[in-house]
């Protein structure tokens, strides 16, 4: 049970000690993660840097907006877990981002309907996206407004909170729901998410099935595991929960790359996509933008990338329309995650 005492776009949570996960710190917090490469290297301060330029002066890569798809609305970092590898930084205290609030979400909703945007999809990510005490709202409009809605949850007491609103949503063949199981056993879950997490994770997820609703699953596999043998574990985890998901079919079993920007990596240039045989416009910030209200600023603010909330670099402006110019692939993730993981956040 939560009580929540809200203000100015954030909140105090009061929270009973089952909601969250021992302390909310996963165990073996200090110690390497099994996801992680043990040989990795460090990066090398000269890289991402200079926006225009690699360390080595060749001219960087950007990629284009090529149509807007995909509006991503962060509803906040807020969350009843603190990940190891959680690339915000989302815990039970981080308010970093604030709580975007269903007015703001109308006021992008309502641009894309005026300036005929073709957008298709509506993601709702976190934080844990049903923190915020809006989320229902804004879920209901996105599908009212004709949108398909991908929401990125851990399934765990924030969202089962909503369950009468979620079973009685209209549209709701429309509405996707990506549950995070770092691992198909709950040894490595936990690892990440801490103790007890694996379980309140699994209720969620078979309620979601049971009672009709589209699921997904964010995974990863251990250093030591190919994709495949990732798959095949994840097969059987959802064959013994009676699991409609298809482990082989890479929209339903999604597996992200390691992501450290501590971690050296090759910058991309202009030169890497035909070296590499990869299209620019696969590339995730060619279809897709995300809103944020950063704590301290007077409003929201759209960011090229799901995975760079706070970059400055990557801050595109107030609008939907401020934020079509190009983005320079000027940090880690983007090399790590995109181009050369080939992984996308959207659906």
């Amino acid at each position: 049970m939560t009580d929540a005492v809200w203000f100015a776009g954030a909140a105090i949570i009061v929270t009973a000690c089952d909601d969250f996960c021992g302390t909310g710190e996963p165990a073996g917090m200090n110690s390497l993660s099994p996801f992680a490469v043990a040989d990795a290297r460090p990066i090398d301060p000269a890289k991402f840097r200079d926006p225009l330029r690699t360390a080595t002066h060749d001219p960087r890569a950007h990629v284009a907006l090529q149509r807007l798809e995909t509006v991503w609305f962060n509803t906040g970092t807020l969350c009843n877990l603190a990940c190891r590898n959680c690339y915000i930084e989302s815990s039970p205290t981080n308010d970093a981002l604030l709580y975007l609030t269903l007015a703001e979400v109308v006021g992008y909703l309502d641009e894309i309907a005026a300036s005929n945007l073709p957008v298709r999809e509506i993601g709702f990510t976190g934080g844990e996206p049903f923190m915020n005490r809006d989320a229902t709202a804004m879920i209901a409009l996105s599908l009212a407004r004709g949108f398909d809605v991908l929401v990125l949850t851990n399934a765990m007491r924030p969202m089962r909170r909503f369950e009468a609103e979620l079973l009685t949503m209209k549209g709701r063949d429309r509405l996707t729901f990506r549950v995070s199981l770092d691992h198909y056993s709950a040894h490595y879950h936990e690892a990440e998410r801490g103790a007890g997490s694996w379980d309140k994770a699994i209720d969620g997820l078979c309620w979601l099935a049971q009672n009709g609703f589209n699921i997904s699953i964010a995974g990863r596999h251990l250093a030591t595991e190919s994709d495949a043998q990732a798959r095949a574990g994840y097969a059987t985890l959802f064959a013994n929960h009676t699991l409609p998901i298809n482990a082989d079919d890479p929209a339903q079993l999604v597996l992200f790359p390691e992501m450290d920007a501590s971690s050296d990596v090759a910058e991309i240039s202009e030169h890497c996509w035909s070296l590499l045989n990869v299209d620019p416009a696969s590339m995730m910030c060619a279809t897709s933008r995300m809103v944020v209200h950063r704590k301290g600023e007077g409003g929201p603010r759209v960011a090229a990338c799901t995975l760079l909330p706070y970059a400055k670099d990557f801050d595109l402006g107030d609008t939907l329309a401020d934020a079509a110019r190009p983005v320079p692939l000027n940090h880690p993730h983007c090399a790590q995650f995109c181009v050369l993981g080939g992984a996308s956040c959207s659906a």
